[in-house]
């Protein structure tokens, strides 16, 4: 390996990349209950929601929090949704893809980016609006509460590195 390599890989770990081992524990197992209360609180959450979109925001947040496990996952769920290859591949940039998501889409997208980040501690009430405009009150709620419960998931799998392919 040479000494340029060397520091990549060092600065890789340093930073919390570039782990090839396998995952710290099966969370699931350790936390039965908790586990299960998150199976019913993702099914909840999507309730009367499009399933294309839900994967949408699901990847998307997973994007976000670089949680492979769930990139897979959901992407693969997408798929089987009917998504095509060319909206997933453009989800990372889909601000500058505008002609590939409807305004519906890109409001959810928008909201998923501010509730994942907080970077300003909120959400910015022209994100919030622009999503209100295109989502009632009820399937609001149900948008929050499923970008809510992809960043707990993302947030399980990533402190617990489970790896994509992991069941």
């Amino acid at each position: 390996m040479t000494t340029e390599a060397a520091k990549s890989e060092t600065r890789g770990h340093e930073h919390g990349h570039g782990h090839e081992h396998g995952p710290r524990m099966l969370w699931a197992q350790h936390a039965p209950e908790v586990f299960k209360a998150m199976i019913a609180l993702d099914a909840a959450a999507k309730r009367g929601l499009d399933p294309v979109l839900v994967e949408l925001v699901r990847i998307r947040a997973s994007q976000i929090n670089h949680c492979a496990f769930c990139l897979d996952m959901h992407i693969t769920e997408a798929r089987k949704a009917g998504e095509s290859e060319e909206r997933i591949a453009l989800l990372a940039a889909w601000e500058e893809a505008a002609g590939f998501y409807t305004e519906k889409e890109r409001a959810a997208l928008a909201l998923t980016e501010a509730v994942t980040v907080l970077t300003e501690g909120f959400v910015p009430d022209a994100v919030y609006g622009r999503a209100a405009a295109h989502f009632d009150d009820d399937e609001l709620a149900q948008l929050i509460a499923t970008i809510t419960t992809i960043n707990a998931w993302n947030r399980f799998a990533v402190s617990t590195r489970r790896a994509p392919g992991q069941g």
